[in-house]
């Protein structure tokens, strides 16, 4: 009876494979994971602009601050408004004079 050979790996090359194929599955586990932590954020991104155009048509600022209600500020707005008006009221005179 004749022995007939097989050809056998060598451990080298096995290893080679092994690597490629760990490299192939880290490489597509990862772009699974990138394409969902973009889905993620645009989602966030979706549901944000949605609140803030709700927000906006409801009549609410969003992300106001409680100290831009203060009667001193809202005050202040009047008074430098008042300053504006008088300001045009002098530029309006002075074009009026010859």
């Amino acid at each position: 009876m004749a022995a007939s050979k097989q050809p056998t790996s060598s451990p080298g090359s096995a290893l080679m494979l092994s690597a490629a194929v760990g490299a192939i599955a880290g490489a597509a586990g990862l772009a699974l994971w990138l394409l969902s932590k973009a889905e993620h954020r645009r989602r966030a991104q979706q549901q944000l602009s949605m609140l803030r155009f709700s927000l906006l048509g409801s009549g609410g600022a969003p992300f106001q601050a409680e100290g831009l209600h203060d009667a001193k500020l809202q005050a202040r707005v009047q008074e430098l408004n008042k300053a504006i008006d008088e300001v045009r009221r002098q530029l309006e005179e002075l074009k009026i004079q010859p």
